[in-house]
């Protein structure tokens, strides 16, 4: 998978920002009634999930990799311990974008989080797979990515084992980007209970109109060379209404929530001056690129806004002024949602 990334990446950049572009153009009516609740989740005791083995980096970098019985594979995972770790301490899941870290585009070689978490008491776990995946449990396996279950694995099978091995004490949130911007607001609906805070960054919220459908399809087939039918059914089938957290708005509510989203204009981290890491794109590329893809999350985020005003459920929105769909940004609005996610884990500010 990893020998495929930056090829992939290379081919499907400009094809995505052309079907995400052309959606946006496209009204923004979307059904206004939510579907019926889902069953609840299963209890998480019969979970059969298991710690496969842990590499101690050191004493606050540790990768571990952990059994996924539902996808009948290992799952590689970065974990950052707390800064004290004698007592019990809450965890923050953090979810990289269409490349689920695997394209070595990810929070430990493009941000400094290490230098970042250095004084905070958090357990912080981060899923090193997951390549356009939507973090999603699919229907069908797919003859290019395979089984996924990425739900059941991050709702129902890792909780328990983290909060084991880490000595956690169970109090969760949850923070993704681009692609995974969508995927931890539904985690957060599929899982009611679990995560006490979600953090959005750059994301699109809906899944199931014109808009949502464009960028979910830009992201999983143009750019992952999949068959988004494999994920949630039929396009405009229930599937895609079940996973869209803008008609399923309602359950966020009671979450401490904080979205973030760029215009798509050059901001500070389009500087040339600024050393860039080998995963980055040419800056021109961030700038022409990144900025179109920001502009078209950039339209999701304020339906989102307009959506949880409409009922009345309280959240943090930063517009900001200017920004791309790049790494600087994102490493910004983790350091601006800290607080929040702090609060929702119990953690001080």
């Amino acid at each position: 998978m990893q020998g495929r990334a930056p090829r992939l990446w290379r081919r499907a950049r400009r094809r995505w920002v052309a079907g995400v572009l052309s959606a946006v153009t496209v009204a923004l009516s979307v059904a206004a009634t939510a579907p019926a609740d889902a069953d609840p989740l299963p209890t998480r005791s019969a979970v059969a999930a298991y710690v496969d083995h842990i590499d101690k980096i050191d004493d606050r970098r540790w990768d571990m990799s952990v059994y996924s019985p539902s996808m009948g594979r290992v799952i590689p995972l970065q974990v950052i311990r707390p800064a004290d770790p004698s007592v019990p301490r809450p965890t923050l899941y953090l979810l990289n974008g269409a490349g689920g870290g695997e394209d070595g585009a990810n929070w430990l070689n493009q941000t400094d989080i290490l230098d970042f978490l250095a004084d905070k008491n958090a357990n912080v776990v981060i899923p090193a797979a997951g390549m356009f995946s939507y973090y999603t449990d699919w229907v069908n396996d797919d003859p290019v990515i395979g089984r996924n279950k990425w739900t059941t694995f991050l709702t129902r099978e890792l909780p328990p084992v983290i909060d084991s091995a880490l000595g956690t004490d169970a109090i969760n949130a949850i923070a993704g980007l681009s692609m995974a911007a969508t995927s931890v607001l539904d985690l957060a609906i599929e899982a009611p209970g679990l995560y006490q805070g979600v953090a959005s960054y750059s994301g699109c919220a809906q899944t199931s109109d014109p808009l949502g459908q464009a960028y979910v399809r830009s992201v999983v087939e143009m750019m992952g060379e999949t068959d988004a039918r494999n994920m949630w059914g039929p396009y405009d089938g229930p599937g895609w209404r079940e996973h869209d957290p803008l008609l399923n708005a309602e359950r966020l509510r009671g979450l401490s929530l904080y979205i973030a989203n760029g215009n798509g204009l050059p901001g500070p981290h389009e500087n040339p001056a600024l050393p860039r890491t080998p995963q980055a794109p040419p800056l021109p590329d961030q700038i022409v690129i990144g900025g179109a893809i920001e502009a078209a999350t950039n339209v999701c985020a304020h339906r989102l806004s307009e959506r949880l005003h409409e009922l009345n459920i309280p959240a943090t929105f930063d517009f900001r002024n200017t920004g791309t769909h790049s790494w600087g940004y994102w490493q910004d609005d983790l350091r601006e949602s800290w607080a929040l996610l702090s609060t929702a884990l119990g953690l001080p500010v």
